[in-house]
């Protein structure tokens, strides 16, 4: 037997080696920790069998940060091993990208109203690319915004300023602009 056979056989073991598994097991159990982290309202709604979701209510109800949490969030981290991880890594991933994007949604409609009170020719350009909106009751809307928008120029640093026009105007323009994206 030549040896540079031996060296290409690595002894006939071709799985990952012990360092690789422990850091893929090290972060299966930070991924329980950041489940154990979500109210439970959310992790309910992970795909978890039944005793990895009452391993996780538990250490969630322990208070103090002692060695009691330690053992059972060490706990979940094992049971996690057994759970369908990437799905749960998938939803998590929804959660805090998907709040971004309506985040993101959220400032174009309130820029795209602001320019809308600002500006009738902006309201020109909306109405040719939304041929389906009422041009009458979101004109009138833009109207009483504005005026409300002038009002509260004029009121003292004290008072309240009024927001209904604004925010229905708002809440007109959403289902239009969100059913785009």
């Amino acid at each position: 037997m030549n040896p540079t056979d031996l060296d290409d056989d690595d002894n006939g073991y071709d799985g990952p080696s012990k360092s690789q598994v422990k850091r893929e097991l090290l972060a299966i159990t930070e991924l329980g920790k950041q489940v154990i982290e979500l109210p439970f309202d959310k992790v309910k709604q992970l795909p978890l069998d039944e005793k990895l979701l009452e391993a996780t209510r538990d250490c969630q109800k322990i208070t103090s940060r002692g060695e009691g949490r330690r053992r059972q969030m060490h706990y979940v981290g094992k049971l996690m091993r057994t759970a369908d991880v990437e799905a749960i890594r998938r939803q998590m991933d929804i959660w805090v990208n998907g709040s971004k994007e309506v985040t993101a949604q959220m400032h174009r409609l309130e820029n795209l109203r602001d320019r809308l009170i600002a500006d009738d020719e902006e309201l020109t350009h909306f109405l040719n690319d939304y041929p389906e909106v009422d041009g009458q009751q979101l004109r009138a809307l833009i109207r009483a915004a504005r005026k409300e928008q002038t009002q509260n120029a004029s009121l003292n640093p004290d008072q309240e300023p009024q927001r209904k026009n604004y925010r229905a105007l708002f809440q007109y323009l959403k289902p239009f602009i969100l059913t785009q994206d």
